[in-house]
């Protein structure tokens, strides 16, 4: 769909004026010199801006990378380490050089800093999950910003796979915060791969994540960081098939984040799908690792799919994984191996290999007993 200018304008204003809690994802080109050395005045000017949100009302979360490049940058170390114990003990000297001016920074404002340190096993463990949402929501009520970072000297999966982006789409989704805000070296996606002889220009609005837009994923990473394009635009898809929106801009750019929350047309604002998920359906959907994988036929993908309907199953044709009931499992189509939807199961992988292609009736008869009719539930499924 192509928007005018006009209807652009009104498109963000209107998502933008409901806003109250808001993400921003900082990146280590964002905050880091050429050298590799965090960028006081950078850090300075960036949580200047943080605090005005903070003054104006919003409630902001900041998730910050740099812990590995500050440790480069202080060792005086220009390559990035390859091996993992080398990126650990980088990054445990970095988070302290990092928290620390961020700490100094906020303070001229008159307030603190709040470290947040988070692994992939915390958004996992639903108990732990909940206890990281309270604590920042009870930091919200106090003269503290929260800046949280990937416990990277512990987290294997974050410096071998990831990277901060990720880790600011699943902080979205743990507060129902409204807005993610990734801040990065580019002023936005661009239309082309942008060169010197190239005539790239940004794009200002994006209807949906598809596959056109992802091709346009070019590697814009810089030396220092994991992540590049393709990492945000993941990071903004997560939130808005999860009803929130997304902006990625330049975090350099003059006071960008209060422009963004203007609605000024600055960066690529990443509209949200028009059903907001719940907190826990946000959990199955988009935090959780899936154990294993059913697949079903093409009457069962369009009756979860188009009507809503739980996985019953009749419709399961085979399955893989090795998982036990309430895990949380992947859906895909049999036919074209395409996962569109993530379930907490009522049943364990061998239970399902005996029952797949049963009726609901059956299922006694074939295990002895039956748990439940639905092998997963609707209220408990999300489609992606």
């Amino acid at each position: 769909m192509v928007y005018n200018m006009k209807l652009k304008n009104d498109l963000r204003r209107q998502i933008l004026s409901k806003v109250k809690k808001i993400v921003v994802k900082i990146g280590t080109g964002v905050l880091t010199t050429n050298d590799g050395c965090l960028d006081k005045n950078q850090v300075k000017r960036l949580a200047g801006q943080v605090v005005e949100l903070k003054k104006m009302g919003y409630r902001v979360v900041v998730v910050s990378s740099g812990a590995i490049g500050s440790g480069m940058g202080e060792l005086g170390i220009e390559k990035r380490p390859t091996t993992l114990p080398e990126l650990q003990a980088v990054a445990s000297i970095g988070q302290s050089k990092l928290i620390s001016m961020y700490d100094e920074c906020f303070k001229l404002h008159g307030f603190h800093a709040a470290q947040i340190l988070l692994t992939r096993e915390d958004f996992e463990n639903r108990q732990r999950y909940l206890n990281a949402c309270n604590t920042i929501h009870t930091l919200f009520q106090l003269n503290a910003i929260p800046v949280v970072n990937e416990n990277d000297t512990i987290s294997v999966d974050e410096i071998a796979f990831g990277d901060n982006d990720a880790l600011s789409a699943f902080v979205t989704n743990l507060l129902n915060a409204e807005l993610l805000i990734i801040l990065s070296s580019v002023d936005g996606l661009y239309d082309r791969c942008p060169t010197a002889k190239s005539k790239a220009t940004v794009i200002p609005i994006v209807e949906n994540v598809s596959d056109d837009i992802k091709n346009l994923a070019f590697n814009t990473k810089t030396l220092m960081g994991v992540g590049g394009m393709q990492t945000k635009l993941d990071a903004a898809s997560v939130v808005t098939k999860a009803g929130e929106a997304a902006v990625i801009a330049n975090g350099r750019a003059d006071n960008v984040l209060k422009r963004v929350m203007q609605g000024e047309n600055i960066g690529t604002f990443f509209l949200p799908n028009e059903e907001k998920l719940t907190s826990r359906k946000k959990w199955i959907g988009y935090t959780m690792k899936s154990k294993g994988t059913i697949y079903v036929d093409t009457g069962a993908v369009c009756a979860l799919s188009e009507k809503g309907k739980s996985l019953l199953a009749s419709g399961i044709v085979s399955v893989e994984g090795d998982f036990n009931k309430g895990d949380i499992i992947s859906i895909s189509s049999k036919e074209d191996k395409v996962i569109f939807a993530k379930g907490l199961t009522n049943y364990s992988y061998e239970e399902i290999e005996k029952i797949r292609g049963c009726s609901t009736s059956e299922i006694i008869n074939v295990l002895g007993y039956k748990l439940y009719d639905e092998v997963i539930h609707r209220d408990n499924m999300v489609i992606l």
